[in-house]
């Protein structure tokens, strides 16, 4: 015979059920806001068309071509977002002007190369967040994300020497650092401030 309470359903497994849908739905809705910011980014400028436009294309890629699982382990920090966003804007603008610097300067060729770094938080949204932010930047371009490694591979506009190569790799990091500082984990920000940098060679 089996005891009064051997048949009774697990209170916590309803609760646990709950908590997982609820957390897929914030996983989806955090990647469809991600998919209408972007598309705004991509068009220039941000307007009820864009909007409009924004809105049906994440929802069809979201029903269409479902996303990886990415799950949000993090917390908003808004120190950190305003942080983020200053710098971003100040490194658009002064990358803007050295890009319109080259192409208005008479028989200046640039030179090019290809970095690789490896981020220290090797999660699927820190690649993916870092590798919009570099993208959106002028003279800089997502050339590959090896997934697997955790490594963006970033093509860098005016290459002048072994000094430049090392500033992108340190303006690859510092995007990453602010990103975690943004969105991290309390154990990610933790990690970032106590792992070293790795070096590798172009």
């Amino acid at each position: 015979m089996t005891g009064p309470g051997a048949g009774a359903p697990s209170s916590a497994s309803p609760d646990r059920g709950g908590r997982v849908r609820l957390g897929r739905w914030r996983d989806r809705l955090i990647a469809f806001g991600w998919l209408v910011l972007v598309w705004n980014l991509l068009w220039g400028e941000i307007s009820w068309g864009n909007l409009l436009g924004g809105l049906l294309v994440a929802a069809a890629v979201l029903v269409f071509f479902p996303l990886p699982p990415v799950t949000f382990g993090g917390r908003l920090r808004l120190g950190g977002l305003l942080i983020f966003g200053v710098r971003f804007v100040v490194e658009l603008v002064r990358a803007s002007l050295h890009v319109a610097r080259i192409a208005v300067q008479p028989g200046f060729v640039p030179r090019s190369a290809i970095i690789a770094v490896r981020l220290r938080i090797p999660t699927d949204l820190n690649l993916a967040l870092t590798a919009e932010a570099l993208s959106l930047v002028p003279g800089t371009l997502i050339v590959e994300v090896d997934r697997a490694g955790g490594r963006l591979y970033v093509h860098v506009l005016d290459v002048r020497g072994p000094a430049d190569l090392t500033a992108a790799r340190e303006q690859v990091r510092a995007v990453e650092r602010r990103i975690i500082a943004a969105v991290g984990s309390t154990a990610e920000v933790r990690r970032m401030r106590s792992e070293p940098a790795e070096k590798e060679s172009s």
